[in-house]
């Protein structure tokens, strides 16, 4: 239990790694074409389901590690729309439907017949 704590927390501070503050002024992009609010947010509550997942049990190691790492893969998504300094809407529709498939994968593997009891 404490083995597989630790490794959530650990994506959660590499996904959290993805996000440095501060770093679009140092590129000298403009901050409103970079700024994504809506998806980090979803983000931020797409991990939080996984975390309570894990603490209720509903969620085996591999399932977590699985969406963990298509949360990784989102952020890595993010990070490289943003390099050009502009997000499109095109950009920014493609990581919601990201973001929107992430959902259903955590709900899926939340509901399923497996856990880790």
């Amino acid at each position: 239990m404490k083995k597989l704590l630790s490794l959530v927390l650990a994506s959660g501070v590499v996904f959290a790694s993805a996000f440095v503050p501060g770093a679009a002024e140092a590129q000298g992009a403009t901050r409103c074409g970079r700024r994504t609010p809506g998806v980090n947010a979803r983000q931020g509550r797409q991990q939080r389901r996984i975390y309570g997942g894990v603490a209720s049990g509903e969620l085996t190691r591999r399932e977590t590690l699985r969406l963990g790492r298509e949360q990784y893969q989102i952020a890595l998504i993010e990070r490289r729309v943003k390099r050009d300094g502009d997000v499109t809407a095109r950009e920014r529709a493609r990581l919601h439907r990201e973001l929107n498939e992430a959902s259903r994968h955590i709900y899926r593997a939340k509901h399923n017949e497996r856990d880790r009891n």
